[in-house]
């Protein structure tokens, strides 16, 4: 956000961070592995099937190297569903700062901290936004700019709509020994494609989830999970007490035009 419109920023971060997901996702091929008696592309087929059909999912990512700025989250934890609902935080890069995000259809609530806002608005701006709001969240729609490019990351369909499109790709891929992630035993299939290696670990008892993805090389390593597969989205929003309406923050600082 060094330019003259922080609301490009916000746009650039919560696409990174979506897009980042995906491509962890879809990388190699989204070719996954579920038990180790089937074959690779038996495994694929099923596995895919899985992610595409899933209602919801909850997501973590933590990224870390050296192609990361302030602009971008470098972890991210959050469960969204098919539905336009999401709860979850972000931490930007460099001190950047963090928020929680949720959203509820086409309502949004966002509560960055101090270090967020500082980072984003220059010159003192940062101060006075986090002085108005206090401990409270900057509440609208996405009908407000703003708003709706940070709950960009809120999106999964745009992420199984990704999968969809690259499941044609056609990276040769390696199977490795059951090892276990988080105590549960999986299988890792692994391929490299542009200087990258990409290794997805996908569940061998019961259904064949895909429950980690780790990307490796030059620059920034990623490493994504995935768990409570189709368990609905914590329902639970701010209170009118505990927000602040974005038209109100626009009001207060409209003498302020870099803000938007």
């Amino acid at each position: 956000m060094r330019g003259t419109s922080r609301k490009h920023a916000w746009a650039a971060a919560a696409c990174t961070a979506t897009c980042t997901a995906v491509a962890l996702l879809v990388a190699p091929a989204v070719a996954l592995a579920g038990t180790e008696d089937l074959s690779a592309q038996e495994i694929s087929d099923k596995a895919e099937r899985e992610l595409l059909d899933a209602k919801s999912v909850h997501l973590s990512l933590e990224q870390k190297g050296t192609d990361t700025d302030s602009d971008e989250p470098v972890s991210m934890d959050l469960t969204l569903d098919q539905d336009d609902n999401c709860v979850g935080s972000l931490r930007m890069a460099d001190d950047g700062g963090s928020m929680e995000l949720i959203k509820r259809g086409e309502k949004v609530w966002m509560k960055p901290d101090l270090a967020f806002w500082k980072s984003q608005l220059p010159d003192g701006q940062g101060e006075a936004v986090a002085d108005i709001i206090g401990d409270r969240y900057l509440y609208g729609t996405t009908g407000d700019a703003l708003l709706k490019d940070m709950a960009g990351v809120c999106d999964l369909n745009t992420i199984q709509d990704e999968v969809k499109d690259k499941s044609d790709d056609s990276t040769t891929l390696r199977k490795g020994e059951v090892t276990e992630v988080d105590g549960a035993p999986a299988i890792p299939v692994s391929g490299r494609q542009d200087g990258r290696t990409t290794t997805l670990y996908v569940a061998t008892e019961g259904t064949p989830y895909l429950i980690r993805a780790v990307e490796k090389g030059a620059g920034t390593d990623s490493t994504l999970t995935l768990r409570d597969y189709d368990k609905p989205v914590p329902s639970k929003t701010p209170s009118d007490e505990d927000s602040v309406n974005v038209s109100q923050l626009q009001g207060q600082v409209a003498d302020k035009p870099s803000i938007y």
